[in-house]
């Protein structure tokens, strides 16, 4: 039999058999159509800090990360890490998923790279809020306020994305009785922030004792700054070797250019 007639009818077969199961209808689980149901609900109630759809994105563009989104939560698929990092970035899991696919194969993973540096740089900037809050809180209770009352008042003190963050956790968890350490630690899941979740732990340990609080946090910002000044340290390492390299290659042209004319005469060319 020839061999090039078996291919031809494998892959007709093939293809029918894919056409017939894209057509068919499937079932769905109650769980996944629930699932669904809540992601395309939670769009039009985000906070103001949460995602949002850019207002320059076109009709067609919302329509097709709407569609992608529903598909991804009845597939069960959650993307927790990249939920976090988008949260940060301050992008819509709907926008994020139609951009990967108007953007095509050649910059499929463009969107990612853009999502983790902006992430990356607000843990970075969210870290930083965290040593000052920690002095904050310290200072409140060495006034003489109790734990939650220092936590409240030291958010209040603060400006900036971070500081807002922790001030909203703070307050909701007054509205659905949860102590404060426990809305600290889930902004720290939401996040992605060790130093907040490390601050959220050691606040339920020794939430009942003022003094011991406010010497743990003391210490825990002493710690984070010196953590915070050996990192820039290390970056200005790096930079000063990327300009010494800069530098060599600076000369090592220049040289160049100097005995360029004297390369001829010195091979008698």
């Amino acid at each position: 039999m020839n061999p090039y007639a078996l291919i031809t009818g494998a892959l007709a077969g093939a293809g029918l058999f894919l056409l017939v199961f894209a057509l068919t209808p499937r079932k769905v689980p109650l769980s996944r159509r629930l699932a669904a149901f809540d992601a395309q609900r939670s769009v039009a109630f985000l906070p103001r800090y949460a995602d949002r759809i850019r207002t320059g994105d076109g009709a067609f563009s919302r329509r097709l990360g709407r569609a992608l989104a529903a598909f991804c939560a009845e597939q069960g698929w959650e993307f927790p890490s990249l939920r976090a990092n988008l949260a940060l970035a301050e992008k819509s899991l709907e926008s994020f998923l139609a951009t990967k696919v108007l953007l095509g194969v050649v910059f499929f993973l463009l969107p990612d790279l853009e999502v983790k540096q902006k992430a990356d740089q607000r843990r970075k900037d969210f870290r930083h809020a965290v040593g000052a809050f920690l002095d904050l809180v310290s200072m409140n209770l060495a006034g003489g306020r109790g734990v939650p009352e220092a936590l409240m008042a030291a958010s209040e003190m603060g400006g900036g994305w971070s500081m807002s963050r922790i001030r909203d956790a703070l307050a909701n968890a007054r509205i659905t009785g949860q102590t404060p350490w426990q809305a600290l630690g889930g902004l720290a899941e939401e996040v992605r922030v060790d130093e907040l979740r490390d601050l959220a732990t050691a606040l339920s340990l020794v939430a009942d004792d003022g003094a011991k609080v406010r010497e743990s946090l003391t210490a825990r910002a002493a710690s984070l700054r010196r953590r915070q000044l050996t990192d820039l340290e290390g970056q200005a390492g790096e930079r000063s070797q990327s300009m010494l390299v800069a530098q060599m290659l600076l000369v090592a042209g220049f040289l160049v250019f100097l005995a360029y004319p004297v390369i001829p005469v010195l091979l008698g060319v």
